[in-house]
């Protein structure tokens, strides 16, 4: 039986990506200034998983594919409870300040930024966020995942899936 034979079974769940942030950054050497492209990739499931990557490259598809392979190996879960956040919380991280707040059904997403691609991607329908702090959106990406990372650790009778 030859390979094209065989039916096509995918191991590896469906994850939906986005581009945050894509910008071009420069070293000044001996010879003049050497380009680079640094990518922001947001990858999710919208079933609770989600990961993010930040990688440069020499052109914009080597950026594109590191940060891409960089999200696969930081996938985390987030609890979702009804659709929602579990709890409020405040996070710090360097400049960035945020505020995660769970909703009521039918509210849908309430933020701005990066946050909202995060909680989309996850999987959350109803939650309020706000950027307090800087406009970095790297800075908030972090920020927003050190947020969610906290939120599994108290939220009430939230036990993650057997892997």
């Amino acid at each position: 039986m030859t390979r094209r034979n065989l039916p096509e079974f995918k191991t590896e769940e469906e994850f939906e990506q986005k581009l945050v942030d894509l910008s071009r950054v420069t070293r000044v050497v001996a010879g003049g200034k050497r380009f680079r492209f640094r990518a922001c990739v947001i990858l999710g499931n919208k079933k609770g998983t989600v990961g993010y990557g930040v990688a440069k490259g020499n052109d914009v598809a080597t950026a594109l594919g590191k940060a891409t392979r960089l999200a696969r190996k930081t996938l985390i879960e987030v609890p979702i409870i009804n659709g929602t956040l579990p709890n409020e919380i405040r996070i710090k991280y360097k400049a960035a300040r945020l505020i995660l707040k769970p909703a009521s059904p039918g509210k849908g997403i309430k933020a701005g930024g990066v946050v909202r691609i995060i909680l989309a991607l996850a999987g959350v329908e109803n939650a309020t966020a706000k950027i307090l702090g800087a406009k970095n959106k790297i800075n908030n990406t972090k920020a927003t995942f050190l947020a969610l990372e906290e939120l599994k650790r108290f939220a009430p009778n939230y036990k993650a899936k057997p892997q």
